[in-house]
């Protein structure tokens, strides 16, 4: 839970973990009022210890050091896997009743929308029917609305122009101040804290308003049709997380494992959890740990479109580009420094020019889909990958712009926007298991001292002092235990993170108010066939399978 630059953790039985931004921990037990509003984690292995800060920062500086890091391999992992992540991350995290104070949240209301679930509300929010949600929609009460670029001049005219449904719809004219009129109208603000993960909400908007459409021929209408294109579009988007999306970053026979046997340690049959009928909690272990595992995806620039690529006249996308270039941690303009989007307030574009509309072929492989006329052109820089899941973070997470955390308009200290060192700390502060408690928790055969410290061409330790290296070794973060791991795994998550991601990702499906889990004989109706929903088939329902929808700037 992120608010005003503090960050909290309500832990079932344990109480509240909060900490500011100067690090600063307290610990409480809540009113019965605020559990019912707050998220409620818990904590699925056993207690671990602290890493002291020495460690913490000597670690986040081997991890974020500047030095070539892998792409992934075996096969290699589409880059747009990564923002698929984060975009999955807040739907599960998504809290439908932020707005709501008052008598109009019953309890029920509180404990679902307060549970981790996959059921896309970070995109329908309450629903068009409620009247602080409403404004998501279109007059029609059905579909999404969406947004319309801004004309720019360069690199030529084919850019100087609006282009509808391409951005997220924004604010605009209604806003007071230039962070107003840049706000997003979705529900959760965080899917344009950067512009891939903003894009990849657009298409979903998309796939939604397509798939009302294609039902309103049958005769739905109103809430009737709104209802049944919402639970066809979380059915499809399970089915391509279990089969397309978990399979990319985890050892694919845990996730078999666990999908066709169930869970074993989490929340798990004769555990005191009967099902659906109790709201899932989130692990402590799998979000400030293992679901981290995106960090190490990122790139470092991306071949973007037409313009901004390796060979084009604009620069590639850069981590500071994509910032730049969203509504949250942005503000539209390029040549922005961290120090100007450190102010909210700070340009004077409003919506997203046209020139960086995403070229969804460099962010997805659509041959899997059959399509090679979707390939693109290597002459302009081709299509990107992920880098291997590892212990290393590509350098510019070192130095994080502030609104990719909340921080915006307030002093920062270097470390703090140091990624890696935000991730140890959290840790450090709730106490997480180390990766050896937890290796022993599943019953799994632990890293060795030798494979923590030496690691597969990841993390170098060697500025660590030796007493710094044992430690480490004895009691690794779990964050990096799972890093390391994938790094002997051929860059897949391995016996213990892939254990907490998959059986989380089970769990959340299960408790999810649309759910193919309870429902086992559901297949899909909007892919090649009735076995196969990849995110590629999305793109191209979402986008109606047209080149000129999927990469409107052209070669």
């Amino acid at each position: 839970m992120k608010r005003h630059g503090t960050e909290s953790f309500f832990v079932v039985g344990e109480g509240v973990f909060e900490f500011d931004r100067d690090g600063n921990l307290a610990r409480r037990q809540p009113s019965t009022i605020e559990e019912l509003r707050r998220f409620r984690f818990s904590r699925l292995g056993p207690v671990g210890g602290q890493t002291d800060e020495a460690i913490r920062i000597a670690l986040a500086a081997a991890i974020t050091a500047d030095v070539p890091q892998p792409d992934s391999a075996g096969p290699p992992i589409p880059a747009g896997f990564t923002y698929l992540g984060q975009f999955v991350d807040h739907d599960l995290t998504m809290d439908r009743t932020a707005t709501q104070l008052g008598e109009d949240v019953t309890v029920e209301e509180l404990l679902q929308g307060r549970s981790p679930a996959l059921d896309l509300d970070s995109l329908y929010g309450r629903g068009p029917q409620d009247p602080g949600d409403r404004v998501f929609y279109n007059a029609d009460g059905v579909t999404l609305k969406v947004g319309t670029t801004s004309p720019t001049n360069f690199p030529d005219e084919r850019v100087n122009v609006e282009m509808e449904g391409f951005d997220l719809p924004r604010l605009g004219a209604a806003g007071g101040t230039a962070a107003d009129r840049r706000r997003p109208l979705i529900p959760d603000i965080r899917n344009d804290e950067n512009l891939a993960v903003a894009q990849t909400h657009l298409a979903f908007m998309r796939f939604h308003n397509r798939v009302a459409e294609t039902l309103a021929m049958t005769g739905l209408s109103g809430h009737r049709l709104f209802r049944a294109a919402r639970e066809l579009v979380v059915r499809h988007y399970q089915w391509m997380l279990i089969t397309d999306f978990l399979p990319r970053i985890i050892d694919p026979a845990i996730v078999t494992d666990v999908f066709r046997h169930g869970r074993r340690f989490f929340e798990a049959p004769g555990q005191g959890c009967t099902g659906h009928g109790l709201r899932p909690t989130m692990p402590i272990e799998f979000s400030v740990a293992a679901y981290r595992l995106g960090h190490s995806m990122i790139r470092g620039a991306y071949e973007w479109n037409r313009v901004f690529n390796s060979t084009g006249p604009g620069p590639s996308a850069s981590l500071l580009l994509l910032f730049t270039f969203s509504g949250v941690s942005g503000n539209f303009q390029a040549g922005s420094q961290i120090p100007d989007l450190d102010n909210p307030n700070s340009g004077t574009v409003d919506r997203l020019p046209t020139n960086w509309i995403a070229d969804f072929r460099r962010l997805y492989d659509f041959t899997e889909a059959a399509r090679p006329d979707l390939v693109p052109p290597v002459a302009t820089g081709g299509g990107n990958v992920t880098k291997r899941i590892d212990t290393l973070l590509v350098n510019p997470l070192n130095m994080l712009p502030a609104g990719a955390f909340g921080g915006r308009g307030t002093t920062v200290p270097d470390i703090h926007r140091n990624l890696a060192f935000r991730n140890l700390t959290r840790a450090h502060m709730v106490r997480l298991a180390s990766g050896q408690q937890m290796a022993e928790f599943f019953g799994v055969e632990p890293l060795t001292r030798e494979q923590i410290l030496l690691g597969n061409q990841g993390a170098n330790l060697d500025a660590l002092t030796d007493g710094q290296r044992s430690a480490v070794a004895a009691d690794t973060p779990l964050w990096f235990y799972i890093l390391r791991e994938a790094e002997f795994n051929n860059g897949l998550l391995g016996a213990v993170g892939g254990r907490i991601v998959a059986e989380v990702f089970h769990r959340a499906i299960e408790g999810s108010r649309t759910s193919i889990v309870r429902e086992p004989a559901w297949r899909p109706t909007l892919g090649p066939d009735t076995h196969t929903f990849r995110m590629t088939d999305l793109l191209l329902f979402a986008f109606e399978g047209k080149a000129d929808l999927l990469n409107p700037l052209g070669d």
